[in-house]
C-alpha cells in the first residue's frame, strides 16, 4: 500500500474546492493523534493552495466515530497515561476545530453516515452541512461519563439554542439527518449515494459568486474576537474532559458500553 493510500486524510483538489476524506473506515473514522494531526496538515495545505472552498468528508459508513472509546479504556488502568492520551485527542481536536473557524473560503461538510462524540466539531465548524438521509449526530458523553468535547458546549447552543443543547446531551439523544435540517445544523439531505454530487453542484454554485466577498463575508463572520470566544469556550471543554475522563465510575461505563461490542469482536463505536 503507498504512503498516499494509507494516509489517515486524504487531499484532493478539485476545479471548485478541496475534498478532505477522513480515512479510517474499519475503526469508523475514530478521532486519534495521527489522523488529527494529518488533518490540520491537509487543511494548512488547502489554504496555502488558496482552495476557493473547503468539503471535509468521510470514507465507508461513518463520518467520525469521534474519539476511540477502546482505547481510552485499555489506558484506563494507568491515570497519567490516559489523562495524557486524553490531551493528545481533545487538544489537536479543539485546534483543528479553529483551524476550520479561521479559514479564509466557505467550509463544507458532506456527511457521509454517523457522527458520534467530539467529532461533531468537524460539522459544528462548517458553514454548509450536507447529510446523507442515514446520517446522524449522537453525543454519548452521558453514557459514557465523558465530558462533552467537540463544541458540543461550546458551538452546538449557539446553533440550535441553549435548551435544546441541554436536552439533547443530558438525554443523549439521536438527532437523525431530517431532525439536523429542522433544527438547521444541516443545509440539505440526501440519499447517500448522491451526496458527493450534490455537495460538487453546491461547490459549484458557490463559485459562481464573487471570493473576495466570500472571503470578506466569512472572515467578518469568524473574526478575531468570536474565535478567541470559541477557543476559551473549547479550553473548558478539555478542562473538563480531563477532570472527568480518569474517575472510577468512567472507567466503568466505557466497560459497560463496550462489553457487547467485545462480545461480537468489535470492541469500538
Amino acid at each position: 500500500m503507498s504512503a498516499a493510500a494509507a494516509a489517515p486524510v486524504h487531499f484532493d483538489r478539485r476545479e471548485d474546492a478541496v475534498w478532505l476524506t477522513l480515512d479510517r473506515p474499519g475503526r469508523g473514522n475514530a478521532l486519534v493523534p495521527e489522523l488529527l494531526a494529518a488533518l490540520r496538515e491537509r487543511i494548512d495545505e488547502a489554504r496555502r493552495a488558496e482552495a476557493p472552498a473547503l468539503v471535509l468528508t468521510g470514507h465507508g459508513r461513518a463520518f467520525s466515530a469521534g474519539g476511540d472509546v477502546a482505547r481510552f479504556a485499555e489506558l484506563a488502568r494507568d491515570r497519567e497515561a490516559l489523562l495524557r492520551f486524553a490531551r493528545e485527542i481533545v487538544g489537536p481536536l479543539n485546534a483543528a476545530i479553529l483551524d476550520l473557524l479561521a479559514f479564509p473560503m466557505p467550509v463544507i461538510a458532506a456527511v457521509n453516515g454517523p457522527v458520534t462524540g467530539g467529532s461533531a466539531g468537524l460539522m459544528l465548524a462548517a458553514d454548509m452541512v450536507v447529510m446523507s438521509e442515514d446520517a446522524f449526530l449522537q453525543p454519548y458523553y452521558a453514557q459514557m461519563g465523558f465530558a462533552p468535547d467537540g463544541g458540543w458546549t461550546a458551538l452546538l447552543p449557539g446553533r440550535i439554542g441553549t435548551a435544546r443543547a441541554l436536552e439533547v446531551q443530558y438525554r443523549n439523544q439521536r438527532l437523525t439527518a431530517s431532525d439536523c435540517l429542522r433544527l438547521g445544523l444541516a443545509s440539505e439531505i440526501c440519499p447517500r449515494a448522491e451526496l458527493e454530487a450534490r455537495v460538487a453542484a453546491l461547490t459549484a454554485s458557490l463559485a459562481e459568486m464573487d471570493p473576495g466577498t466570500l472571503a470578506m463575508t466569512r472572515a467578518n463572520v469568524w473574526n478575531r474576537e468570536r474565535r478567541a470566544a470559541a477557543a476559551e469556550a473549547l479550553e473548558r471543554e478539555l478542562q473538563g474532559f480531563l477532570a472527568l475522563i480518569a474517575r472510577p465510575e468512567t472507567r466503568a461505563r466505557m466497560e459497560a458500553f463496550l462489553a457487547p461490542a467485545m462480545l461480537a469482536g468489535e470492541g469500538r463505536r
